[in-house]
Order: C-alpha cells, then structure tokens, then sequence
C-alpha cells in the first residue's frame, strides 16, 4: 500500500469529543503534532461541567503548534450535555471534509497513524477502517484464546454484524494487548486489513458513507447515559459499505478510567433489538 499514493490530497478532519481530561486531551493533541501526513484539521467538542478541558495551559500550547503548522483547530462547547452519541453527531456536522477520524481524548498515534488509515480506507473503498487502541501495560500478558484473527484477502465486504451472532466474538482481539502480540507476527513493512465486530478509540470513515446511514442521528432515541454508540454507527456503515481494521495499529490507549461510569444502555443492544411500535425510544421524555 503506497500511502502517498492513496492519501495525497484528501483532507481529514479529526473529531476529538472531551470531557473532563485536560491533561489527557494534552497529550492526545500533542501526537498529532507530528503526523507525517498533514493534510488534516482539528475539531475538538467539549462537554466537561466546569472549565472547558481545552482551557488550559497544557492544551492551548500544543492547538498553537497545531496552528503554526498549518492545521485549523476548532474548539467547540457542546452543552447541556446530551450523551456521546449527540457529541458525535454535534462533530460529524461541524466537519467539511469528505473524511473524518473520530479520535477519543486519550488515545496516542504513532507519527504515520493518519496517513496510514487514510490510505487503507481509500485503497479498500469501504465505510470505515478503524485502529484498535491498545493497552501497553498488558504487553507481558499473553492471551492466545482471544487472538483470533480473518484478514480480508480481497476487497472489504458489507457485513451484517450484531450482538449474540459469531462474529460479534471478533471484539476478543481488541482486549488488553492481544493486537499488539498478533501483530508481531507481520513481516516488517506489512499492513493487513481484518474483519472486526467493532473498533473503539480511533476510526476513520468515508463522511458521505457515515451521512448516508444516518450518522449518529439515532441520539435522540438514548437517553444521556448511554454507550456503545460508536459501535451502533459502525454496525449501520458496515451493513451497507462494509468496514475492516487496520494492523500494524499504530494506537494506543492511555488507559484512563471511563468518563462514562453507566453502562446499563448500550447501543446495539437496545436499538438492534425489534421494537413494538407502542413502546417509546429510551431517550423519549415520559
């Protein structure tokens, strides 16, 4: 895959949703300081309850290096808070760039991560390709009953994924470190696209592809305490366009509690599941 060949020209927007993580977003800014691919720009959304995480010394260094570089860095406050899945959505509509990397406030990226995704995602044609984050304090702890792998050996199909079916057990991959072990297995130099049930923490999508099944316009039907609404969209795309991941990863998770303690409604669970038309959505008022 020739990364300059795939990537040159396109733009990226880099959607960062926050909250609550100064020192965290710092750090996640700081990486794409160094990106070889400089193609992209920076739209951050933040929803913390006091000062906004981008008000801060740490942060507002790094978006003027950001700037200095020739990146336009958008800072956003998105209040009242309305759950993950309308922050997303609130990014997806301020962006104008035919893709966009929704990067998580505490992820780290190797300096060719944005080229490289952009490059698989326009080479494979698809929905999506995602960069599973991984957990370096579990590099020691070796999990072969969870580092099953299917690589795509041709083109990146659509693909009807859901909770409960088989493939869904693909998520193991992306526990602790067990694509950091897979992926030594590659020959150096090596890129390879898989089949996932989902990616969490760093996924590009084709904009036009994610617009056309919906964004993340189903936040009104959740309620404000939700999760899994990343993982509801990339079921939506992959059903029509398909969507894969990308190994070597080139991610890392800075491994921070969840800003996102209530877990009892998880998107795909409770909007995959069929419905009476009596029963209301989950986020309708009473």
């Amino acid at each position: 895959m020739s990364v300059q060949r795939w990537a040159e020209g396109a733009r990226v927007d880099v959607l960062v949703p926050t909250r609550q993580r100064p020192a965290a977003l710092a750090a996640t800014l700081a990486t794409l300081v160094g990106q070889q691919y400089r193609g992209f720009d920076v739209i951050v959304s933040d929803q913390s309850d006091g000062d906004a995480s981008y008000d801060c010394g740490e942060v507002r260094s790094v978006v003027r290096l950001l700037q200095a570089r020739g990146h336009r860095v958008t800072l956003q406050r998105n209040l009242p808070r309305r759950g993950l899945a309308q922050q997303r959505q609130f990014l997806l509509d301020h962006s104008t760039a035919p893709y966009v990397l929704y990067l998580d406030d505490d992820v780290l990226l190797e300096p060719e991560q944005i080229g490289r995704m952009l490059a698989a995602l326009r080479e494979a044609g698809c929905g999506f390709v995602g960069s599973a984050v991984i957990g370096l304090s579990f590099r020691d702890d070796v999990r072969p009953h969870q580092q099953a792998v299917e690589f795509w050996d041709d083109r990146v199909e659509p693909e009807r994924v859901r909770p409960g079916t088989p493939a869904w057990q693909r998520h193991l991959l992306h526990n602790a470190a067990n694509l950091w072990h897979v992926q030594q297995r590659l020959a150096p130099g090596e890129t390879r696209l898989y089949k996932v049930a989902w990616v969490g923490g760093c996924v590009m999508f084709d904009a036009a592809k994610l617009r056309e099944c919906g964004g993340f316009d189903f936040w009104q039907e959740l309620p404000p305490e939700h999760c899994g609404e990343d993982v509801w969209a990339q079921l939506r795309v992959m059903e029509r366009h398909g969507g894969c991941g990308l190994m070597p990863s080139g991610a890392y998770h800075q491994e921070l509690p969840t800003t996102v303690p209530c877990r009892e409604v998880d998107a795909p669970h409770v909007l995959g599941r069929p419905r009476a038309a009596t029963e209301p959505a989950l986020g309708a008022a009473a």
